[in-house]
């Protein structure tokens, strides 16, 4: 069982997994993919989840992410059980406590940054007026406060993850949620989203990030493996990673194409 932060007498858990599995039938063969899983994350936590192929952190990331049920077992997200809720329900908890971050960005190719970070806010139905607002300051906490009307293609791949980005902290979720995030990025643009990623923390959001780059895993405060659907482990960042030294702005451009991240 793994109940790191919570013993302490910290913050409150965000994420109250336990006893969870899911089984898949594929033709008339069961396939387990998470075998009994327990875990706690707390809000303000950095976690890295981690496994080979196969090793069920791909479903982990579903269920956590409200975006596939379990078969057994309970998932509390803010002390909600989620096992409970009709779909309409949970798609409205998981547009308001979950802020998703993919590999691949998911933004449309004639829409500016402000209007992609908007989507959110219309389906929650936020006025035009207010959704237009936070999506700016969302884009400014990121970095992008000077390329709000920009549409993708005038946008480098670190600039269209930032949106991503903007767009998954425009509703303020209790839980960042991020699926291989820099695996579409250049090194030197991997390093500046991670950095990004450490802003956040210190902010006080809570992260998950799913990754089988292990350099990625130790920028986390917490690696949780998986192996055959089960946790090997669930250990602290004894020696986390740092960023790569940049001394500013413009020696980061000497060095890549001449666009900002």
């Amino acid at each position: 069982m793994s109940d790191y932060s919570s013993e302490n007498g910290g913050p409150a858990p965000v994420i109250e997994i336990r006893d969870l599995t899911k089984t898949y039938l594929m033709g008339q063969t069961e396939v387990h993919a998470l075998r009994g899983v327990s875990l706690t994350i707390c809000e303000g936590e950095y976690v890295a989840i981690v496994g080979a192929s196969g090793s069920g952190k791909s479903t982990l990331m579903n269920m956590i992410g409200l975006l596939d049920r379990s078969t057994s077992g309970s998932y509390r997200i803010r002390g909600e059980e989620v096992s409970r809720l009709s779909r309409n329900r949970m798609a409205d908890l998981r547009n308001r406590e979950i802020g998703f971050v993919f590999q691949s960005f998911n933004l449309l190719a004639r829409t500016s940054a402000r209007r992609q970070v908007q989507l959110p806010l219309f389906y929650a139905g936020v006025s035009e007026r207010q959704s237009a607002r936070r999506a700016v300051e969302a884009l400014q906490r990121v970095g992008l406060g000077d390329r709000v009307d920009h549409r993708p293609d005038e946008l480098s791949g670190g600039q269209q993850q930032r949106v991503a980005i903007a767009r998954a902290l425009v509703n303020n979720p209790s839980l960042l949620l991020a699926d291989e995030p820099t695996g579409a990025l250049d090194s030197r643009t991997g390093e500046e989203l991670l950095a990004l990623f450490d802003d956040l923390h210190r902010q006080g959001m809570t992260l998950v990030v799913v990754t089988h780059d292990d350099h990625v895993a130790h920028r986390a405060e917490r690696i949780v493996t998986l192996r055959d659907g089960v946790i090997l482990s669930d250990e602290p960042v004894r020696e986390r990673a740092s960023s790569t030294p940049i001394a500013n702005r413009a020696n980061a451009l000497a060095a890549g194409d001449g666009q900002p991240v």
